[in-house]
């Protein structure tokens, strides 16, 4: 049995099976929806909505510096793998397009390429829609059992596990694969999809002209084509606006407005953006929507600082974090972290003034700021993990006044 049944016979290939259109959508990997259209992965970025929540998610977790610390500390090791991983993709391009995998299809896979002393030197991305997942018996090479079976440039399947390939699935339910958060939300993108094709074919139809002009005579198509031009000579360009028209031979214009149901249907245009957001978590800002929610000041301030923390911290950034500890790092010696600092300087403001009142009554040390700072500790001898206590900022547990007593030898008695 090929891949994904890509290679199987079907409606093109056996004549007694009709050539239909959902036919078609089931052999190019779609599902034909009650909206009429079909939603693939790659279709679904034809959405404008789908397109910039992926590329908001995949640019802003992959443009996030990935570093490696030894375990139990905030010490920063060189890890020439994260630093330059492919020998044509940027650490940037790579990551990317690993998370644009795992938004579209669900599923993101690295093929680990090893020197000959068996270290990963470099990470190489594979489609998604080439690669079936299966899960074996255990054993002493295999361990976790899972089966990658890829489907190479020739057509020819190769049998890969955990060992060669880097996988991280999105929100799933078998412990296997990740579900596509397309296919998951496939009908609402469906809807978005044909509800643009309508307004197209709505424009493109005329069914959106300003009005119409009528006449008790009927006209050749030579003297309608010269009554629209002096109609639109008379009228048009802004000298003319708020003119008073005068229409002589029993002529009349009736303006053409929007009627009801059409303002209902950008409406319902404007609700499948919000479901796409509500689908991947992203905030309407970030999608350009911006009718119904604030766009200023602290507001916005506080829907990113949400997004980072509900959604794009322990939806996209947690698991790679582990993942890449865990098959890429030596077990138990390092691991793997994303330097959020960048992300939550919009709120350094308020971060330095609790650091600064917990550092006043002697609540955090300047080693513990700079660890919750991802930040090493102070240098051996420069203090770092002295607590001070409020009055004059002496060490804690010092007594204020012994420090205000001169030294020894400096009495002014003569």
């Amino acid at each position: 049995m090929s891949l994904f049944g890509l290679f199987e016979k079907r409606s093109i290939e056996n004549p007694a099976v009709p050539l239909t259109s959902a036919s078609l959508t089931e052999l190019l990997g779609g599902v034909e929806l009650d909206a009429g259209v079909a939603v693939t992965e790659i279709s679904a970025l034809h959405m404008p909505a789908v397109w910039r929540a992926v590329a908001v998610i995949a640019g802003l977790s992959a443009s996030l510096p990935l570093h490696a610390y030894t375990a139990g500390t905030k010490d920063r090791v060189a890890v020439p793998l994260l630093d330059d991983p492919h020998p044509e993709l940027t650490p940037f391009e790579l990551w990317r397009l690993n998370y644009v995998h795992r938004l579209l299809w669900g599923n993101g896979y690295l093929q680990k390429v090893r020197n000959r002393a068996g270290d990963v030197v470099q990470l190489w991305p594979v489609r998604p829609d080439r690669v079936k997942v299966d899960r074996e018996q255990p054993t002493a090479e295999n361990p976790s059992g899972k089966v990658f079976w890829i489907q190479d440039d020739r057509g020819d399947r190769l049998r890969r596990t955990s060992r060669e390939i880097l996988h991280t699935p999105a929100l799933g339910y078998d412990g296997v694969t990740g579900c596509s958060p397309i296919r998951a939300a496939a009908q609402g993108i469906g809807l978005a999809v044909a509800a643009e094709k309508s307004a197209a074919r709505l424009y493109g139809s005329g069914n959106m002209i300003s009005g119409v002009l009528q006449t008790e005579q009927r006209l050749n198509p030579e003297q309608a084509a010269q009554l629209k031009a002096s109609w639109k000579a008379k009228l048009s360009g802004h000298q003319s606006a708020h003119d008073i028209a005068v229409l002589d031979s029993g002529a009349s214009f009736s303006p053409v407005t929007m009627p009801y149901k059409d303002s209902q249907f950008l409406e319902s245009r404007q609700f499948q953006v919000v479901e796409v957001a509500r689908m991947f978590g992203v905030p309407l800002f970030l999608l350009m929507e911006t009718q119904k929610s604030t766009s200023w000041g602290t507001g916005l301030e506080q829907q990113a600082q949400g997004f980072v923390t509900f959604d794009l911290g322990p939806t996209w950034l947690t698991p790679t974090e582990q993942r890449v500890t865990k098959e890429l790092l030596p077990p138990g010696k390092q691991y793997a972290k994303y330097a959020l600092q960048g992300l939550l300087r919009a709120d350094s403001t308020g971060r330095a003034a609790f650091y600064r009142a917990m550092r006043d009554v002697g609540a955090l040390s300047a080693n513990d700021i700079r660890a919750l700072e991802d930040m090493p500790p102070l240098p051996a001898g420069a203090n770092g993990d002295t607590y001070l206590q409020p009055t004059y900022m002496a060490p804690l547990g010092y007594d204020p006044q012994d420090l205000q007593k001169p030294p020894e030898g400096d009495d002014d008695e003569d």
